[in-house]
């Protein structure tokens, strides 16, 4: 039994144009994670919210802190840290972000393949993963670009990238032709995936089938389950 209290908050960056849709997402997500670590007190919010995160930090004062994001990169590193800081809460336990779990790939390659078998798509259709991207840092790339190789060794798919702010971008990866399906690599359904994404996607005349943002999953809160229930193990 660990010494601290089975605390964790959930937190993503949200949509700072319409935060509170964005916050009900993620306290729906703890929710879920709740079911699979029975006996955990778990939270869910965003860095968008005003005070959201240190109303959150203030009911869980032990809590692990658990970011739901794709990558390793700004936010998880400095302003994350710097929010809790200011709140009091520098000493707080930040686990590794959700995109670098190590049960993403299979979880990936399940959602492809199942999507694949639901739409009538032959197994080696192409399959575009789309992603965020960035002009500053390869962390949003590099992961996506591990997650796509991984990929190709799971599943039978024809796979590539596309990003949403740098090269290859999504509307010309996503210039393909046959039977297709696009996986956004995303950890909720926020403003690049309910608008850039499409976007892009009508751009290139994709054809084939958008499947939701892989943070929405209904695995998504069994893995961050496990990691929390790891770490707390360790």
């Amino acid at each position: 039994m660990p010494a601290q209290p089975l605390q964790a908050i959930l937190i993503a960056h949200g949509s700072p144009a319409d935060p509170e849709p964005q916050d009900r997402w993620m306290q729906a997500l703890a929710t879920r994670a709740r079911f699979w670590a029975p006996g955990w007190q778990i939270r869910g919010t965003t860095l968008a919210l005003p005070g959201a995160l240190e109303a959150a930090l203030t009911a869980l004062p032990q809590a692990l802190i658990y970011p739901f994001f794709m990558a390793e990169g700004f936010f998880t590193r400095r302003q994350l840290p710097a929010r809790l800081a200011a709140a009091g809460r520098a000493d707080a336990v930040q686990l590794p972000a959700f995109g670098p779990h190590p049960g993403n790939a299979a979880l990936l390659a399940r959602t492809a393949t199942t999507a694949a078998h639901a739409h009538g798509l032959p197994e080696t259709a192409s399959l575009v993963l789309a992603a965020h991207g960035s002009q500053v840092s390869r962390a949003s790339a590099n992961r996506t670009e591990d997650m796509a190789a991984a990929l190709r060794q799971l599943t039978r798919f024809t796979v590539a990238t596309g990003y949403v702010e740098e090269a290859p971008f999504l509307q010309d990866a996503a210039r393909i032709t046959g039977p297709a399906l696009c996986l956004p690599f995303f950890a909720t359904r926020a403003g690049h995936v309910a608008t850039d994404v499409p976007e892009a996607l009508e751009q290139a005349g994709f054809t084939g089938t958008l499947l939701p943002a892989i943070g929405e999953h209904a695995d998504a809160a069994r893995l961050i389950a496990g990691a929390l229930q790891a770490h707390a193990a360790a």
